[in-house]
């Protein structure tokens, strides 16, 4: 340990392990942490970037083979197989990453989220919310209804935006307010790409309520291709996430500089998205759409030229 009760620079496999967790930044659906931002902003979005992409890769049972992360929160190698046991040692080092007892974090993902929490005034809540969402996909694979759905990704995708706003000092309550909307969209378009790989996991993110009013069965969404059913249901909850994403796009207006053209990527990431769902014929069966490079820029540019600009 350095002087000062910081963690001592972690082992070099430990980094290596951290970078390839943050290289899964480039198949997102938007820009995490674009080289036109200030350096510290890159380095804070990043570091959240890090936590979220760890606590999710635990909960979906995307871990890198051979246990590591377990034994760098302390565990067994064979605890990596075991999500709830694993979110409650990440939920530990975490509260040693905002000055809790232990010491400072093990794990090099949250060794390196301490600085930003320091520099910026963190609140753990955002970041306990992220590990709650995930605690609660291991006990809930179904959602009746479309609140309930929005009750998820009130833990689950919008404590993100939130620590946007902190990272960059730009918090207010009506940003907020925009930045859930756009974030519980892109949440939403994640989860219509992702079908037929939630399904694969017993998960079903589509609410039983539309389901139902569509007559979609689950045995209907493990076809290899969708029917017009299915095909309706998809319309139907993708239309839903683009006026979420038309709520919020005055977000992107109420900025100014860089921050601004960051959420507009953030906006245009999951319009792009949505045409790229809309151009698969709502099939996403086969597979995610997935938006090209040309057509994310197109709707970037689309999403500057149209936010209402405010102050």
């Amino acid at each position: 340990m350095r002087p000062g009760g910081d963690a001592a620079p972690a082992a070099p496999d430990a980094r290596a392990h951290a970078h390839a967790t943050l290289g899964k930044a480039r198949s997102e659906n938007f820009p995490v942490a674009p080289s036109f931002l200030p350096r510290a902003w890159r380095d804070g979005l990043m570091a959240v970037y890090g936590y979220a992409r760890l606590v999710d890769d635990i909960g979906d049972g995307d871990l890198a083979p051979g246990g590591h992360d377990a034994v760098l929160l302390g565990l067994d190698p064979a605890a990596a197989d075991e999500p709830l046991a694993m979110l409650d040692a990440l939920e530990a080092d975490l509260q040693r990453a905002f000055g809790g007892p232990g010491g400072p974090p093990r794990h090099p993902l949250l060794q390196a989220l301490r600085p930003v929490v320091r520099a910026h005034g963190l609140t753990p809540e955002p970041f306990l919310g992220l590990i709650e969402a995930n605690r609660q996909d291991q006990r809930v694979t179904r959602y009746a209804t479309y609140g309930d759905l929005l009750a998820y990704c009130e833990l689950s995708a919008n404590p993100v935006g939130r620590l946007v706003l902190s990272l960059t000092g730009t918090s207010t309550p009506e940003r907020i307010r925009r930045s859930d909307a756009v974030c519980t969209a892109l949440q939403i378009v994640e989860h219509v790409q992702d079908v037929a790989e939630d399904l694969g996991r017993d998960r079903i993110y589509l609410p039983a309520e539309d389901m139902s009013r569509f007559h979609v069965a689950e045995t209907d969404l493990k076809a290899h291709r969708a029917g017009a059913s299915v095909r309706s249901l998809v319309a139907f909850e993708a239309e839903r996430a683009r006026d979420l994403l038309n709520e919020g796009t005055p977000l992107v207006g109420s900025v100014h500089g860089r921050l601004r053209l960051l959420l507009a990527g953030f906006v245009g990431g999951g319009r792009a998205a949505l045409r790229a769902v809309t151009a698969a014929g709502f099939d996403v069966l086969p597979g995610p759409p997935k938006p090209t490079r040309s057509g994310l820029l197109r709707e970037v540019a689309a999403v500057l030229r149209t936010a209402p600009r405010k102050g």
